[in-house]
């Protein structure tokens, strides 16, 4: 599972450019998250915390509570039209958004196991038109959390 598969060539100039460009933190859809978090009155979160299990993009490590950012292509979001398989390679590319799955799986249970409180908010959950639901829930998840302990 934890097998590493070597990334197959570009496609063209522009695919390399544009994966190359991908960051794995600081992404805008974090940027958003944070910035609800602190407009929320939830200031002082951990990023990339390396002491929990898949280290969450946004922890609040006293309070068990960790926050995973989804980007809806690379974790394959189920039914989201942002979660496309590239046509090229795309053995390649079902084997990764498998793999990936399965990791994140993995990780959610080892979090909860461990007593906290997993909250994954996905990347299309942060357009426009879904923005303030998405505050609410997040607002909620928070508030639950807190009350639990």
């Amino acid at each position: 599972m934890n097998a590493k598969m070597k990334a197959p060539p570009a496609s063209n100039e522009n695919v390399r450019k544009s994966m190359q460009g991908n960051k794995r933190r600081d992404t805008k859809p974090e940027l958003v998250v944070r910035r609800m978090l602190r407009d929320m009155g939830y200031p002082g979160y951990r990023l990339d915390w390396k002491k929990a299990h898949g280290h969450p993009d946004i922890a609040y490590p006293g309070r068990k509570i960790a926050i995973y950012v989804m980007g809806c292509f690379w974790h394959h979001h189920e039914g989201c039209k942002y979660a496309s398989t590239p046509k090229q390679h795309s053995d390649y590319w079902q084997a990764k958004f498998a793999r990936n799955k399965a990791r994140d799986a993995e990780v959610r249970a080892a979090m909860a196991a461990d007593g906290w409180h997993v909250v994954e908010i996905w990347e299309c959950e942060l357009k426009k038109d879904k923005l303030e639901e998405t505050r609410e829930r997040l607002q909620q998840e928070i508030r639950y959390a807190f009350v639990k302990l």
